[in-house]
This record gives structure tokens, C-alpha cells and sequence, in this order.
């Protein structure tokens, strides 16, 4: 019993120190003035982020599926494919936004104030779903399935909404 909650301390201090550090790191990335010149390539980068958060999307709900049906195993692989294309997301965000300046939204009107609300609520809602999905993600790889389906109580729904305002913004701000 000793051992598993030195693990769980342990675990904690990792997850809580990597839902801080990622924001605050990807926030002094984005505020830096000079950007970078990684290639004309990254321009693309905003549709391959609006294709993972849709991919995401898909995942979690077939993940959701998964688990209403006993199938375990799928359950598994679409949760781990929606973690891994959150980390992808990640990635391209960063990039994206390291070497190109930020996009502005022109449009007024209601669907200016739509846009903000749905990006305001995304941007946090997606710091406060990182340590839930973190936390969720050990409980399942440590076995401990109990602790695994009281949090995911609430990951999830964030994580969903995280996913689909993406869709949303990338929409709101690309094609519309």
C-alpha cells in the first residue's frame, strides 16, 4: 500500500507539474515577437490541425462506443489514438504559431461574438481537461479502473467539447 501511494505522489508531482509547464511553455513560444522560417509548409498547418481535432473528435466518440459495448480493447486504441493526435495537435499548434503571425478574425457581428466565445472557452477548457486526461490515462495504464471511470466523469465531456470547438474555430476561422 506504501508503494502505491509513494506511485501516486509521485505520478501527481509529474501530471501537475506537466499541466502547468505546457501552458506556460507554449505561452512564452506564442508570445515571442520575431517568429521563426520554417518553410512555406507551415502555412498548411492550420488545416492539418482542424483534420486532427476532427480525427479527435471521431475517436473519442468511437472510444465512448467502445467501452458501452465491453469492447475493451477498442475502447483502448481509439482513446490512445485520441491522446496521441492531441499531442500531434500540440506540435503543429506550436509550430504554426512559432512562424506565422497569429490570424485575426474580420467578421462582425453576432458571429464575431460567437467566434470569441467558443475560442475563449476552448482555449480554457483545454488547460483544464489536460490534467483530468493525464490523470485518467494512468488510472487506466495502472490498472486502478475504479478511480479510471469516476474521473473520466468529467474528462471526457471537456475533452469532447475541447475537440469539437477546435473543429468550430478552425471552421469559424478559415472557411467562414
Amino acid at each position: 500500500m506504501q508503494q502505491s501511494a509513494s506511485l501516486d505522489k509521485k505520478t501527481n508531482l509529474l501530471i501537475n507539474t506537466v499541466s502547468i509547464g505546457i501552458p506556460i511553455v507554449v505561452a512564452i513560444l506564442l508570445s515571442m515577437p520575431n517568429k521563426f522560417y520554417f518553410g512555406e509548409w507551415t502555412k498548411t498547418l492550420p488545416h492539418a490541425i482542424g483534420l486532427i481535432n476532427s480525427l479527435t473528435v471521431i475517436f473519442l466518440i468511437a472510444g465512448l462506443f467502445f467501452i458501452k459495448k465491453g469492447k475493451v480493447d477498442l475502447h483502448r486504441y481509439s482513446m490512445t489514438a485520441s491522446f496521441i493526435l492531441g499531442a500531434l495537435f500540440l506540435v503543429c499548434y506550436v509550430v504554426y504559431h512559432l512562424s506565422n503571425p497569429p490570424t485575426r478574425f474580420e467578421r462582425e457581428g453576432f458571429v464575431r461574438y460567437f467566434y470569441l466565445f467558443v475560442l475563449i472557452t476552448h482555449i480554457v477548457f483545454s488547460l483544464v481537461v489536460l490534467p483530468l486526461v493525464l490523470r485518467a490515462i494512468f488510472f487506466a495504464l495502472s490498472e486502478q479502473f475504479e478511480r479510471h471511470r469516476r474521473i473520466v466523469k468529467f474528462a471526457y465531456p471537456i475533452w469532447l467539447y475541447v475537440s469539437v470547438t477546435g473543429v468550430i474555430v478552425y471552421v469559424l476561422a478559415r472557411l467562414i
